[in-house]
C-alpha cells in the first residue's frame, strides 16, 4: 500500500495524467519515427534559413510564466510620434523546421495542442524543438514571422504588415516580476536592468497595450476572471495550490496577441486564401445570462450584446470581487466554447463574441497549438508564391478535430487539477474551512474554500444552501484517483 507521502508526489499525478490522456485519445509519447526524425535535427539538418529582414538588433524580449521554456513570442515597440507607436510581435518560425506530413507533424496533428497538467507537460512537439530549436530562447538567433502594427493613442490600428525576419531574444522575463515593477510594487527585474533601453521600451509597450485594451473594452470585450491554480511542489511533493492572478504584464502579451491575430486574419483574407478562424458564436443561452443579471438587479437586452454584458461584469467586479470569479465561470459556460472554422470569403467573418473582434485566428503560438502552425504554413506559402499547403476540405476536417481536441485537453487538465487538489487535502480530513457556495442544482451543491482555493461537493447539509452564500464546511472525504473532494456543512 502506498504511503501518504507517496500519494502526495508528482509521480502519482503523472500516472493519473497519462491515463486521462489515453482516455481522451491523446498520444502521451512520441513514436519511434518521430524520435528518429528528431535525430536529424540533432545532427544539424535544420532546414534552410528563410529569407527575410535582419531584426536581431532590436530590443526583443519574451514575457511568460517563470518556468516556461517553449517561447512562442517576442515583442518590441518604437515611438513614431507623440501619438503613434509601432509594435512588433515576433512569432517563432516553427514551420521552417516542422515539415507537413512528417512523423513529428503527424503527432502534432493528432494531439493538436500541448497539454499542461499538474502531473507534467505533454508537448505537441518534441522538447528538442519546442524548448530549443523552435523556441525564441535567450540570446539565440531564430527565424520568425513578424506582425507589425502602428497603434495610435486611442488604441486604433493605423497600419499593419506581416513578413519573415531573423530575431534575437535580448531578455527572458517573467509575468509576475515585470508586473510588480510596472505597477510600482517592486524593483525593476535584473534582466530588464541589464539591457540598456529595455525598461523604457517595456513602458512604451505597456502604454500601447493599455490603449488597445481600452478600445476593445469600449466595444464590448468581456472582462472575465476565473480562479486558476498551479501546484507548488517541494522535492516532488505537493505543498500548496497557488492562485494565478491577472496582471499588467499579462495584459501586454494578451492584448498584443489579440491584435496580432487580427492582423494575420485580415492579411490572409486580403490574399483570398482559405484559413482557420477562431470564433465564439453569439451565446445560445443568452436568456440565462439575462436571468443571472436580473438577479443582481441589472437589466440586459433581450438579444446578445457584448457591450451591455461587459457593463454588467464591470459592475459586479467592483461590487463583489470575492464572488466575481464564480460569476465569470458561470458566464463563460453560458457563452459556450470557442471553435475553429474555415473562413468563407463570401460571408461576414464570424468573429469572437468575448473579445469583441470580427477578425480573429490563432497564429501566435505554433510551438503549442496546431492551428497556429497551420496558419504559419499558409502564410509561408503565400509569401513564397507556393501552392496552398491545405485544401479547403482538409482545413474543414482539421478545424473540427482541433476544436474537439482542445475541448478534450481542457478536460484532461481539469481532471488532473482536481486530483492535485484532492491530493493536497488528503491529509486534512476533519479540518474546517470558510467557504462560498459556487453551484446549487439537482445534480449537487458545490462550494469553494478560500485557502487553498479548492472546490468540492457539499455532501451533507446542503438543504437551502444557494449560490453566493458564505458558510463553514468540514472536509470529510477525498479520492485522488477520481479527483473527488467532499465537504459537509458545519456551524
Amino acid at each position: 500500500m502506498a504511503t501518504q507521502s507517496e500519494t502526495r508526489r508528482k509521480g502519482a499525478l503523472e500516472q493519473i495524467a497519462r491515463r486521462a490522456m489515453q482516455e481522451y485519445d491523446f498520444l502521451p509519447d512520441f513514436s519511434g519515427d518521430a524520435l528518429g526524425e528528431l535525430e536529424t535535427f540533432r545532427h544539424g539538418e535544420r532546414g534552410a534559413e528563410p529569407a527575410g529582414m535582419d531584426l536581431r538588433h532590436l530590443l526583443w524580449s519574451s514575457i511568460d510564466n517563470d518556468d516556461s521554456l517553449d517561447l512562442d513570442q517576442l515583442t518590441v515597440a518604437e515611438a513614431l510620434t507623440d501619438a503613434q507607436v509601432k509594435v512588433l510581435v515576433a512569432v517563432a518560425g516553427v514551420a521552417t523546421l516542422v515539415r507537413k506530413d512528417s512523423a513529428i507533424d503527424a503527432h502534432a496533428r493528432h494531439n493538436t495542442t500541448s497539454v499542461y497538467t499538474a502531473g507534467g507537460i505533454f508537448p505537441m512537439l518534441p522538447e528538442k524543438l519546442s524548448t530549443d530549436l523552435t523556441s525564441l530562447n535567450y540570446h539565440e538567433d531564430r527565424p520568425a514571422m513578424i506582425i507589425e502594427m502602428v497603434i495610435d493613442d486611442g488604441g486604433v490600428m493605423r497600419d499593419s504588415s506581416v513578413y519573415p525576419a531573423r530575431v534575437r531574444n535580448q531578455a527572458k522575463l517573467a509575468y509576475d516580476s515585470v508586473a510588480a515593477w510596472l505597477e510600482g510594487k517592486d524593483a525593476m527585474p535584473a534582466a530588464v536592468a541589464a539591457v540598456p533601453g529595455l525598461a523604457e521600451n517595456l513602458r512604451l509597450q505597456d502604454r500601447a497595450a493599455q490603449h488597445v485594451k481600452a478600445l476593445r473594452h469600449a466595444h464590448g470585450a468581456l472582462d472575465l476572471q476565473t480562479l486558476e491554480t498551479r501546484p507548488v511542489f517541494a522535492e516532488d511533493e505537493i505543498q500548496d495550490l497557488r492562485a494565478e492572478e491577472h496582471n499588467r504584464a499579462k495584459e501586454i502579451i494578451e492584448d498584443f496577441m489579440i491584435a496580432a491575430n487580427g492582423v494575420t486574419a485580415r492579411f490572409l483574407q486580403g490574399k483570398k486564401v482559405a484559413s482557420l478562424r477562431r470564433m465564439v458564436r453569439s451565446p445560445k443561452r443568452w436568456d440565462r445570462i439575462v436571468a443571472i443579471a436580473t438577479q443582481h438587479h441589472f437589466r440586459l437586452p433581450a438579444q446578445p450584446d457584448a457591450k451591455s454584458l461587459e457593463g454588467f461584469l464591470a459592475e459586479r467586479k467592483a461590487a463583489d470581487p470575492l464572488r466575481f470569479p464564480d460569476l465569470s465561470l458561470a458566464v463563460i459556460k453560458l457563452l459556450g466554447p470557442g471553435e475553429y472554422v474555415v473562413e468563407d470569403q463570401d460571408e461576414e467573418p464570424p468573429g469572437h463574441f468575448g473579445l469583441a473582434v470580427k477578425d480573429y485566428m490563432h497564429s501566435t503560438a505554433p510551438n503549442r497549438r496546431f492551428p497556429d502552425l497551420i496558419t504559419q504554413r499558409i502564410l509561408k506559402a503565400v509569401m513564397e508564391g507556393a501552392h496552398a499547403p491545405y485544401s479547403r476540405d482538409e482545413l474543414t476536417e482539421l478545424a473540427h478535430n482541433c476544436t474537439q481536441k482542445e475541448n478534450d485537453a481542457n478536460k484532461v487538465e481539469r481532471r488532473v487539477a482536481k486530483s492535485a487538489a484532492a491530493m493536497l487535502l488528503s491529509s486534512r480530513i476533519g479540518d474546517r474551512f470558510e467557504a462560498i457556495c459556487t453551484g446549487a442544482a439537482r445534480k449537487g451543491t458545490w462550494v469553494r474554500i478560500f485557502h487553498p482555493p479548492i472546490e468540492g461537493r457539499l455532501r451533507d447539509g446542503f438543504e437551502g444552501v444557494d449560490v453566493g452564500e458564505r458558510l463553514k464546511v468540514q472536509l470529510v472525504h477525498t479520492d485522488v484517483q477520481k479527483g473527488y473532494i467532499d465537504f459537509k456543512k458545519t456551524r
